[in-house]
């Protein structure tokens, strides 16, 4: 009996979503997320519309983002191609997140802000993409010189990390080394 995971059907749909990190200055570093959905076939709707194949969402987030506290300083979207344009009301709806901290609970902050009805679901699932992107982004700015890394950032950083995956778990000794190289106890 051959497995259904060995079925090789026409391909239907593909979302991409990719977050790169630049450098902005010393201070602060851009952190760039973007969330493609393409459909290889025409799609018909409930009301009897098709949509065409070919690509129904790309859109992208900037971030710019100050390493000295991972504080969200500035925000820009960027709506390349959404399926209606109902869809571009929605353009503003993070830019109330300017300000927030991308730290432990960011995820529910963000949704409590720009979730449901307030936002777009796409917006929101790239968003929550970027936020452990950009921790590995600023891991690699930071880790470009030795000691890079403060004690008062090894403190965030690991706040962040703490209890994300087993590796990073509270009473391992990944972070109890850390703990102790950030001067915690």
């Amino acid at each position: 009996m051959q497995s259904i995971w060995n079925s090789k059907g026409g391909k239907l749909h593909t979302r991409n979503i990719e977050v790169s990190t630049y450098e902005c200055d010393g201070q602060r570093i851009i952190v760039e997320g973007c969330l493609k959905d393409d459909r290889f076939q025409d799609s018909h709707t409930l009301t009897g519309e098709i949509f065409p194949r070919g690509v129904i969402h790309h859109m992208c987030i900037r971030l710019l983002v100050n390493c000295s506290n991972f504080v969200i300083e500035d925000i820009d979207v960027d709506l390349v191609s959404v399926p209606r344009e109902v869809c571009r009301e929605t353009i503003d709806c993070l830019a109330p997140i300017k300000g927030l901290t991308i730290t432990r609970g960011f995820t529910s902050k963000v949704k409590k802000i720009a979730g449901g009805s307030k936002g777009c679901t796409h917006l929101m699932e790239l968003l929550t993409a970027m936020a452990p992107a950009a921790v590995q982004g600023f891991a690699a700015h930071q880790s470009q010189k030795p000691s890079g890394i403060d004690a008062d950032q090894a403190k965030m950083f690991l706040k962040y990390l703490i209890n994300t995956c087993h590796a990073w778990r509270e009473d391992g000794p990944f972070v109890a080394m850390h703990k102790k190289l950030a001067g915690m106890k």
